[in-house]
């Protein structure tokens, strides 16, 4: 499972590059050039993160803005040609969470859509217990089950699982996973979760060799089976 991205811009050539982009990078995009079209497709997508442009055909991207958060729970980013402060001290006055000035480096916008994507998953209410199939997690009393069978997780185990259930269902990325375990210095270091995943698939899955609750989402992390 992606993470889904409206991209809201009125320029058809940056539309698109920012579209390749972020679908190269595993995102699921989507894409509006007006203010009602973002709208729609905020009601049908209910997307995770959202690219705003202020200037828009039909209408202020400001005026846009607190439309959009009402509507849904997406972090936006506010991506412009407008550079002065005010701009910037309105749009987030107005619930935008980042404001990016146009011209920009992909670099940072992909740095600014991981911890837009950092923060929503911090303010996601969180479930004490998730269950499937066989298996139970206990987060409350850091306890793990599979078919009643108490499990002996390692503090790094039990934290990495931990993290995957509280985002049930929905892919966390392997830079979130190794600053959220390790730190922010070890964004990097993607053979810490391999090692990891290995692991638990050992003490969890059935047949490690074929997952069914520690899912792979090649190239952008993993997450956990939500059914």
């Amino acid at each position: 499972m992606t993470v889904d991205i409206l991209i809201i811009e009125d320029d058809p050539s940056l539309s698109r590059f920012l579209s390749t982009t972020l679908t190269a990078q595993g995102y699921a995009v989507t894409t509006a050039m007006r203010a009602d079209e973002a709208l729609a497709r905020v009601a049908l997508d209910d997307p995770a993160l959202i690219l705003l442009d202020l200037g828009l055909p039909d209408g202020d991207g400001l005026a846009l803005l607190p439309e959009l958060k009402a509507r849904c729970d997406a972090q936006v980013v506010v991506v412009s040609a407008r550079s002065q402060e005010s701009d910037k001290i309105s749009a987030l006055d107005a619930g935008a969470e980042d404001y990016l000035t146009k011209p920009f480096s992909v670099a940072e916008l992909l740095a600014r859509l991981r911890v837009a994507q950092r923060r929503r998953l911090e303010s996601i209410p969180v479930a004490q217990q998730y269950a499937v199939g066989a298996l139970r997690v206990d987060l409350e009393k850091h306890q793990v089950w599979l078919a009643e069978e108490a499990l002996k997780l390692t503090p790094k185990e039990f934290q990495l699982l931990a993290i995957l259930a509280q985002s049930r269902g929905r892919v966390v990325t392997h830079a979130q996973l190794l600053q959220a375990i390790w730190g922010r210095h070890h964004s990097d270091d993607t053979h810490y979760l391999r090692i990891y995943l290995r692991q638990l698939r050992q003490k969890i899955e059935p047949n490690p060799s074929e997952p069914r609750y520690l899912l792979t989402e090649p190239g952008v992390g993993y997450r956990l089976a939500d059914a």
